[in-house]
């Protein structure tokens, strides 16, 4: 039912229309690129997951399987993406962007920013913080409707920053230490060789070959992932310190670090890829294979303080 007092709907319908010509929805081509609307959300969603599956990217774009089969068909003939098995289920094929699809959506990505950096200076009635989170309830409240069922929760408003934040070693450590002390202990030696480890690291952050990626809420960082390209040598890069609050998780965040990760290790030119983690974490395992990485080894350590199974994955170039 209609509400009596219907000018905030009206106001709305029109804000509406204008962010739709505003964003360039109306012209056959989007973001400063030559592909469709479409296109450039799939290639969009591509970049921030690693890979979908073409029903996962069909539920993110709401576009029906016909339509998304059209869609990846002409993004496959501009070599934007490329689709392989997947070997923890050899049914279905994931869907990744190749080097020229990250190139394109890194400049999508660049593109939609600027838009943003460049319109916020200009808000009169509400903060940028506010707007996000309006937007969000708005765009949760409509999928609502279409489905009839409510949204999970989001966090809107989340930015991955790059480089060194200020207490990124006392913050990952912690994050550590309350995620696996369960597993290796709880005490001070798991959270005194990380953060060891992590100030080591930090006085060569700077290099080319090294860079973080996290996320930080109210001067806190709440998830954050880094490559090491130094330490061992040999053209190889090493994933460290990948973790996020509880809260974040099943949120998509975790793909959208290790995207940012994978990224960085293609454009410095990594043969491979190292990473060691611990038995038994099942959701970061299924994530590490799913963007190509394999467990080359496993084995009983004890330098976190007391003996865990270690797991050694490396993903080939």
């Amino acid at each position: 039912m209609i509400p009596t007092c219907p000018e905030p709907i009206d106001e709305i319908r029109e804000a509406s229309r204008a962010l739709v010509r505003e964003f360039g929805f109306l012209d056959k081509t989007l973001a400063g690129t030559d592909l469709s609307p479409s296109a450039v959300h799939a290639v969009i969603e591509l970049g921030l997951a690693g890979e979908l599956t073409a029903k996962e990217l069909s539920s993110r774009l709401t576009l029906e399987k016909s339509t998304i089969s059209r869609l990846l068909r002409s993004l496959e003939d501009r070599g934007e993406v490329a689709a392989s098995r997947r070997e923890e289920d050899g049914r279905s094929y994931g869907l990744r962007l190749t080097d020229q699809g990250r190139a394109t959506f890194e400049a999508v990505t660049l593109f939609g920013k600027e838009m943003v950096v460049e319109a916020l200076p200009h808000l009169e009635a509400a903060s940028p913080k506010d707007l996000a989170s309006a937007l969000h309830d708005y765009a949760s409240a409509l999928q609502t409707v279409r489905t009839g069922v409510k949204p999970s929760s989001r966090l809107p408003g989340f930015e991955i920053l790059e480089g060194y934040q200020t207490g990124m070693i006392g913050d990952v450590s912690a994050l550590h230490a309350r995620t696996h002390g369960p597993i290796v202990g709880n005490g001070p030696a798991f959270e005194s060789v990380v953060s060891k480890a992590m100030a080591e690291f930090m006085t060569r952050i700077d290099h080319p070959l090294n860079n973080s990626w996290n996320v930080v809420e109210d001067r806190q960082i709440i998830a954050s992932i880094t490559i090491d390209g130094q330490d061992l040598g040999d053209n190889i890069a090493h994933l460290r310190w990948f973790i996020l609050s509880e809260r974040l998780r099943g949120k998509g965040l975790g793909k959208r670090l290790l995207a940012k990760a994978l990224a960085h290790c293609e454009m410095q030119g990594f043969d491979e890829i190292h990473l060691w983690t611990l038995k038994g974490l099942e959701p970061a395992r299924a994530l590490y294979e799913r963007n190509g990485f394999s467990l080359v080894d496993e084995y009983e350590g004890d330098q976190w303080g007391r003996s865990v199974t270690e797991q050694k994955f490396v993903k080939k170039s």
